[in-house]
């Protein structure tokens, strides 16, 4: 056997693989799908309706670095350029620019924007309508809002475009989730007109727990009546 020094090797432990248990869903439960027209209507009138309110966020301005050749250049021309064509100050630009920040706070607060706000507004049953664009990526995003949405009954759909057509009206890169709030009056009109577009989601689960309480609610009155022949017939309502 070779003989291993001293000092020349050391040994290395193995590292531990590290397991991860998660919870599989036997249901495969996904967003039902919204004809071309009820889609067109949708994306149109939350179009027309945003830029009837004017909500839109300002972002602030990056001033940029100049550098050292720019500045150079920038004093011989101001040297040769006469005093009346004097171009305006940078604080004269900066009153004429709109202040950064949502154009209108009150009417943003009617409106879930984003994954995360929607998530929050749905656990705590504020929504009355819920949007969510198809676009993205991974699916498991937005996923989860399905079994959320369910859970509270709040009416909710996919759309392909919502975030293109809606993104930049809103003065933000992407919106992957539109939620309206049940203290929106601006959108009281638009929500239900939409909501009918809006089909129903299908989740197992959910689904049978409204079918049984349909059933006791139906089940909680009965007719009983008897004839000659101790029969029991229908005649008025009592309680089982």
């Amino acid at each position: 056997m070779p003989v291993i020094q001293q000092g020349t090797a050391s040994l290395r432990k193995a590292k531990k693989t590290t397991v991860k248990t998660c919870l599989d869903n036997p249901f495969d439960i996904q967003w039902k799908t919204i004809d071309g027209d009820s889609m067109h209507f949708i994306l149109q009138t939350l179009e027309e309706r945003i830029k009837q309110i004017g909500l839109k966020k300002v972002e602030a301005p990056r001033k940029k670095k100049r550098s050292s050749t720019k500045k150079q250049t920038e004093r011989k021309c101001d040297a040769k350029c006469d005093a009346s064509s004097e171009l305006p100050t940078e604080e004269e630009t900066e009153g004429n620019r709109q202040a950064p920040g949502w154009t209108d706070i009150s009417i943003r607060r009617q409106l879930a924007i984003g994954v995360n706000e929607v998530t929050k507004a749905l656990e705590k049953n504020e929504l009355l309508l819920l949007l969510v664009c198809k676009s993205a990526k991974p699916a498991m995003i937005t996923s989860h809002l399905i079994q959320l949405s369910a859970s509270q009954d709040t009416p909710a759909g996919q759309l392909p475009r919502l975030s293109e057509t809606i993104a930049p009206l809103l003065g933000l890169t992407s919106v992957l989730a539109l939620g309206f709030k049940r203290q929106s009056d601006k959108f009281t009109d638009v929500i239900e007109a939409i909501i009918p577009k809006i089909p129903a989601l299908e989740v197992p689960w959910f689904q049978y727990r409204r079918e049984r309480k349909s059933q006791k609610h139906n089940s909680k009155y009965v007719s009983i009546t008897k004839t000659n022949c101790g029969e029991q017939l229908p005649h008025r309502m009592e309680r089982i």
